[in-house]
């Protein structure tokens, strides 16, 4: 497994992580046991970062981090959490309090005394403006609550301001080869300035499973279900913000362009693992299979040039005027 340097952290990570939401909820049910499987065999495929958040499943994602790796302390695993979201998104909210007890919450659930990474979990643009909530971050930091910090954001512009701030260790943002707007700015202005990207969403929700098809039923839970026109949070996290019967056909089309003796899904993050700027990317996973399968696409040959072409101008004909103009 490659690893790269995560920005401002100071610690290298492996090219592939593991995104964990779907071990908190919102993507149908995983159990403790089937959760601790899939972290397991993550790690012995060579995944140095788990990426979480204090929301999912209330804590519960953190919780099962905290316990997988109170087994294996030598296991030199990054966790990086995310806080912001257990309140409403409102800038009076961002505040020195919050931020340690949203953070003591967070160590508690994971078992240590010093968070890896924190991730700011996709705030408002005014948040990322104000010269008071890095200040209250870096505080953090000297607290030792934190080694480092971050930032998960929506939009190009939100990851711009925040890689442009002196401290910001790693920005995470959705890019995959539905959504391409980050190549143009956003991960040039992090390789520049020493920011570590962590590319989030890399499957387009499983669109780039090649998987789907349009009778395929998602449980009530599964935010696949229930946010694709927004309803509960932004719905460029779902499906990437493409709607579902073009993504299908996008998908079929993408899926026609994979080398042989890879998957849609490993090639889809061999795309993103080989995009200059980019540090790691988090699939997610909902089997020992999955898991495993994702992890190995970090072995996987480049995606030649013609196929890269491929990708962009399947983007440019069926993506682009849905989502490029938005995030």
């Amino acid at each position: 497994m490659e690893h790269r340097m995560l920005g401002r952290t100071g610690r290298e990570v492996s090219v592939v992580g593991l995104g964990t939401w779907q071990l908190g909820g919102d993507w149908g049910t995983v159990d403790e046991d089937d959760a601790l499987a899939i972290l397991d065999a993550s790690v012995r495929a060579g995944v140095t970062l788990l990426d979480t958040a204090d929301v999912y499943g209330d804590g519960r994602s953190e919780r099962l981090i905290g316990r997988f790796l109170a087994a294996r302390p030598a296991e030199g695993v990054l966790v990086a959490t995310k806080m912001g979201r257990r309140v409403e998104q409102r800038p009076e909210h961002y505040t020195l309090d919050n931020f340690r007890a949203w953070t003591d919450r967070s160590r508690q659930n994971l078992g240590v005394d010093t968070l890896d990474l924190v991730q700011l979990h996709c705030p408002p643009t005014a948040v990322l403006e104000t010269d008071a909530v890095y200040d209250t971050l870096d505080t953090l930091v000297a607290e030792r609550r934190v080694a480092a910090y971050g930032v998960s954001v929506e939009t190009c512009d939100q990851a711009l301001t925040a890689i442009a701030r002196p401290n910001v260790a790693s920005v995470q943002i959705i890019l995959n080869a539905f959504r391409r707007k980050p190549l143009e700015r956003v991960l040039p202005a992090a390789l520049a300035a020493g920011v570590g990207i962590v590319a989030r969403v890399p499957l387009a929700s499983g669109l780039l499973t090649g998987k789907f098809r349009p009778d395929t039923a998602f449980a009530a839970d599964d935010h696949r279900n229930f946010n694709r026109h927004g309803a509960s949070f932004d719905v460029g996290e779902t499906f990437s913000g493409v709607d579902y019967e073009t993504g299908l056909a996008a998908a079929a089309e993408f899926t026609r362009l994979v080398p042989a003796g890879a998957s849609p899904a490993q090639a889809a993050l061999r795309w993103v693992i080989q995009q200059p700027g980019v540090t790691t990317v988090i699939p997610g996973a909902s089997s020992v299979e999955q898991a495993t399968a994702n992890a190995t696409a970090a072995a996987l040959p480049e995606l030649p040039e013609p196929a890269l072409a491929a990708i962009a101008e399947l983007y440019d004909r069926r993506i682009r005027a849905q989502v490029h103009h938005r995030w």
